[in-house]
């Protein structure tokens, strides 16, 4: 996160700059940034060079392992602190390692002050140091420790003999490590670095060292080998869990006098630097994947087993806050250490902290961006499906590819190894629907192009069907998009989908004016035109579809105001505001539904039909008849209401995003990317639909 590096918006009469052939920018010469002319994201020129391609074809082996590492990457020092987190915490205080990555120096125009301080000299290279003494200060915290515990800083070679610092703190088992690229966040023309990396045939980038850094020389980086170093950190470090910023942030069409003061990149929900880092992430993620299935088994050729989970960014600053205050304060304490004081003695001659952002200003900022954490994909848990003789399957993506678990018997919780169902590269959640004759359909949102330097940058819907019941599937099916035009297609949401009673299968996703798409199967399997559904609603991404009692198809979305409902593709009443996605149910003997969801910055769960679920929490819930609800606790973990008691999961591996829940069993993604199953003591086994 640095609000100071938006920029105003380019002057449409002034050409691009023109770079020379493997030009050379030097980071000490940046300057304050303007905003890469007509940035979309990341749209690119044509290629220049290509790299292994990703293969979605099925059958590849899957490199499995129940050793759980976390590896997030961010474009600045605290991106992780205002986005990442609480996801972050939660997998920290399970003991789960970190390595965090960050792309820039964070130098901006090396000013580190606050309003009433005395004014000091600009210095990239100190105040790039204070911020990466503010992260190991707020990570101490984060690991339990005081926050001047002394860290060991190291030197990495990198792919391409490039070298990063590296910082390490260890405590009780539990292990941190910081990796800083420290690349320039600024070019000489004045042009944001990262996106004019990503756009650029002919650039080069120089490192801005960090005061007190063991890293005594600049380095020198192209768009292929920003891809390859973060590729090999994940080849290195062979992450379970990877978390990224958002690729492809909502349109945000703003004056720019709010542009300025929301600190976007022209025309979109966040900074010009976040898309670019997570362009470079998912190509690099597409690109690790693809080497590894490009090898001969017997060489080691498998897909890496894991997940992703991206978060959006200012987004945050535009639809209602969804932490509670007790989540919120845990977050934003964490954010103190980081921000840190000129007054403290921390022992770093350049700096204590990023002390614009100290002590309450993340609370008193008017931007909000501390009070939520959202996902770019949200969605629910593992799809699951019972076979007849009572064994479960469960469907979701690993290594950005559909996998299936099979339960190895009927109630044991067992799974065996990951069968890979191909279709990559996938966004990180699947929608799911079963036909009458017990055959899954599978959704998912690909990444039909992230080239990158030129290439096309494409989302798609993508269905995969069953062959026969519990069997084998059919070739992966493209269902293309609502959108037109690969920009507007790239803020396609997650699919979700759903069979109405006489047998037709309804998908939806948002679309890029924040509204709902649908494209509907018949029942000879046939599928209509995409459609945009009627009315002048704006939702966030995270819908839910569900067959009221009448057999009525219903979709749900929490929105800016409201939470909207579309019957039968009819605009309905909405429903109290909701900060996060709703769960809901058919109300028996009458054909309404009950909606539960949590209001703005609130942890209790509601009813709109005015009864109290009592149960209190974050982040989006599952709920089953009964009812049975399913979710978060304040602390992260995972609870179930069920008859009246409230259990809590507290052994097993930590989990990661959401869970689903038929009739009393919960199933979930362990951060060691493999499923666990949950069935408290005392509910009652309830056979799936």
């Amino acid at each position: 996160m640095d609000a100071r590096d938006a920029g105003p918006a380019p002057d449409p009469d002034l050409p691009r700059p023109r770079l020379r052939r493997r030009s050379v920018v030097a980071a000490a010469l940046g300057g304050a940034a303007l905003a890469t002319p007509a940035l979309a994201g990341c749209s690119v020129p044509a290629p220049r060079r290509t790299g292994p391609t990703a293969d979605p074809a099925p059958g590849m082996p899957i490199a499995a392992s129940r050793r759980a590492q976390l590896l997030q990457i961010a474009a600045h020092p605290d991106d992780d602190l205002y986005f990442m987190n609480p996801d972050t915490q939660r997998l920290l205080d399970a003991g789960v390692p970190l390595v965090s990555v960050y792309v820039t120096a964070g130098e901006h125009t090396g000013r580190n002050r606050i309003a009433g301080m005395p004014s000091r000299p600009d210095d990239k290279a100190a105040y790039s140091s204070a911020r990466h003494q503010g992260l190991r200060q707020a990570y101490a915290t984060l690991l339990g420790l005081d926050r001047f515990a002394p860290w060991r800083k190291d030197v990495v070679t990198l792919r391409g003999g490039r070298r990063a610092e590296i910082d390490t703190l260890t405590h009780r088992g539990r292990r941190v490590e910081l990796v800083f690229l420290n690349l320039p966040m600024h070019t000489p023309r004045r042009y944001m670095a990262l996106p004019a990396l990503w756009h650029d045939r002919a650039l080069e980038l120089r490192t801005q060292l960090a005061a007190d850094s063991p890293v005594d020389r600049s380095e020198s980086y192209d768009h292929e080998g920003l891809t390859d170093v973060l590729v090999g950190l994940l080849e290195r470090y062979r992450p379970t869990i990877v978390q990224t910023l958002d690729p492809d942030p909502d349109i945000q069409h703003s004056d720019e006098a709010t542009r300025r003061r929301d600190s976007e990149q022209p025309g979109y929900s966040d900074h010009g630097d976040h898309t670019a880092t997570a362009c470079f992430s998912w190509a690099a993620l597409i690109r690790w994947v693809a080497e590894g299935t490009g090898r001969p088994a017997a060489d080691g050729g498998a897909v890496p087993a894991f997940a992703v989970t991206a978060f959006r960014g200012y987004y945050n600053r535009h639809w209602p806050k969804n932490l509670p205050p007790q989540v919120l304060k845990e977050k934003a304490g964490h954010l103190v250490p980081y921000g840190g004081d000129p007054g403290w003695d921390c022992g770093n001659p350049s700096g204590c902290g990023d002390y614009g952002v100290g002590g309450d200003r993340p609370l008193t900022n008017k931007k909000g961006w501390v009070r939520s954490t959202h996902h770019r994909y949200p969605g629910p848990g593992p799809a699951v499906a019972e076979r007849p003789d009572g064994r479960l399957d469960a469907y979701g993506v690993l290594g950005l590819r559909a996998v299936r678990w099979r339960e190895t018997g009927r109630g044991s919780g067992q799974w065996g190894a990951p069968e890979d169902l191909g279709g990559g590269p996938l966004a990180p959640v699947l929608g799911s629907t079963a036909l009458s004759d017990g055959r899954m359909l599978l959704f998912g949102l690909r990444f039909a192009a992230l080239g990158g330097h030129g290439g096309p940058n494409r989302r798609e819907v993508v269905l995969l069907e069953q062959r026969s019941p519990g069997g084998p599937f059919l070739a992966w099916r493209g269902l293309g998009g609502p959108e037109r035009g690969d920009d507007r297609g790239r803020r396609t949401g997650v699919p979700v989908a759903v069979t109405a009673p006489d047998g037709r299968v309804h998908v939806f996703v948002r679309n890029a004016d924040r509204g709902v798409s649908t494209r509907v199967r018949d029942t000879g399997g046939g599928w209509g035109p995409w459609r945009a559904l009627p009315g002048d609603a704006e939702v966030q991404d995270g819908l839910t579809a569900v067959v009221d009692a009448a057999g009525r198809v219903r979709v749900l979305a929490a929105g800016g105001t409201a939470v909207h409902q579309w019957i039968d593709g009819v605009p309905g009443d909405p429903s109290p505001l909701a900060a996060d996605p709703v769960a809901a149910l058919p109300v028996p003997g009458t054909d309404g539904i009950e909606v539960f969801h949590r209001g703005p910055a609130a942890g209790r769960l509601l009813s709109t039909a005015g009864t109290d679920p009592d149960f209190e929490g974050y982040g989006a819930v599952a709920v089953a008849p009964g009812p049975t609800f399913l979710g978060r606790d304040l602390r992260g973990r995972m609870q179930l209401r069920h008859g009246g008691r409230l259990h809590v999961r507290t052994q097993g591996v930590a989990p990661v995003g959401n869970a689903t829940l038929r009739g009393t069993t919960a199933v979930g993604l362990g951060a060691d990317a493999h499923p666990w199953l949950w069935r408290p003591a005392g509910t009652t086994e309830a056979r799936l639909p």
